[in-house]
């Protein structure tokens, strides 16, 4: 055990960061993973019970501080924890601000006190707003939520921490990621919870404005993939924008699907299409994504039953839960640069 190198996933029971976990325990790392459980399910590693090579550690990123045993000996560090969700960060932004920038601020201490190798941070492309499309790295940023903001200022934390400190640090700019386990909160939010939720329940889906917005949808296993060619790169100090590359419509995730639809507004703040430009990435690390789209929802569609207590969703239900992000972002829509 001693022999084989140690990484550090924070938020490794969630979404991404499990993924993140299955990839470096294939590659032979011994993984620490830092997770309070508040987001993340102990049910997204239970796959690797016995596994010596792992070690979970229930801890809010708040409580940390340099030296902690945990990041002993860490090669990289890896970190996803954080809190989610449009509305909520309207509703609650001192938490957001607290635990994804002063929650970024302790890990990076601990990374540092370790003397890590390379810190590789969970970035949102909701830090570029309402953008241009394809969006590079240097698109002009332009938050529309305390979610983005909180999440680009952690981003910015990373990149001061590796200017004044020397910490090796890099950026994974997540477009729209999708996958088994994604997560699923009694907040409005993530759209494959939301219609999975509904097929199982013989409902209707609730597609926003007419279907035809366009995400960037990257599978959970091409994203881990990317943070571990950002972290075992030389190149340090970039963000590196990670989607697909290849947007797809709501109305085509629907088709394949199958089901009738319901509409319900649109929502302000929300771009009509993503669209990643991944060429910096591919060019300078090598990585490009792997799983197609209808792959990897036959993947999902493969353990539906997982989204079985999710919550369920009717346009009555969705107006109350997203009254707030009307209020607030509804009557000043603010246009991305570019």
């Amino acid at each position: 055990m001693s022999g084989r190198p140690v990484a550090v996933v924070t938020g490794g029971a969630g979404f991404i960061g499990s993924h993140m976990v299955d990839l470096l325990l294939d590659r032979g790392y011994r993984v620490q993973v830092v997770d309070d459980l508040s987001g993340g399910h102990e049910a997204n590693l239970a796959h690797h019970a016995g596994n010596e090579g792992l070690s979970l550690h229930r801890v809010d990123i708040r409580s940390l501080k340099p030296g902690n045993p945990i990041f002993n000996g860490c090669r990289y560090v890896f970190h996803f924890a954080g809190i989610g969700d449009i509305v909520p960060s309207i509703e609650r932004p001192i938490d957001y601000m607290d635990i994804n920038v002063q929650g970024t601020v302790r890990v990076l201490e601990c990374a540092r006190a370790a003397m890590a190798k390379k810190v590789v941070y969970a970035a949102s492309s909701s830090c570029y707003g309402l953008a241009a499309t394809p969006t590079r790295e240097d698109h002009p940023i332009s938050p529309q939520y305390p979610y983005a903001l909180s999440k680009y200022q952690g981003e910015q934390a990373l990149f001061h921490w590796g200017q004044v400190y020397g910490l090796p640090v890099n950026s994974i700019c997540i477009f729209n990621a999708y996958g088994t386990r994604v997560r699923t909160t009694g907040a409005y939010g993530a759209v494959f919870g939301v219609f999975f939720k509904q097929k199982l329940s013989g409902k209707p889906y609730t597609v926003v404005g007419d279907g035809t917005q366009s995400r960037d949808f990257i599978y959970a296993t091409d994203v881990a993939c990317a943070f571990l060619a950002a972290a075992e790169t030389d190149i340090i100090g970039e963000r590196f924008n990670v989607g697909a590359g290849a947007p797809q419509t709501i109305n085509r995730l629907v088709e394949l699907l199958g089901g009738d639809v319901l509409y319900v507004p649109k929502r302000p703040g929300e771009p009509d299409c993503t669209f990643a430009d991944i060429g910096k990435i591919t060019k300078l690390l090598g990585w490009r994504p792997e799983v197609p789209f209808e792959q990897g929802v036959q993947r999902m569609m493969q353990q539906i039953h997982h989204w079985k207590d999710a919550p369920l969703w009717d346009p009555s239900s969705i107006a109350q839960a997203t009254k707030t992000w009307f209020e607030y972002l509804g009557d000043k829509q603010v246009k991305g640069a570019g």
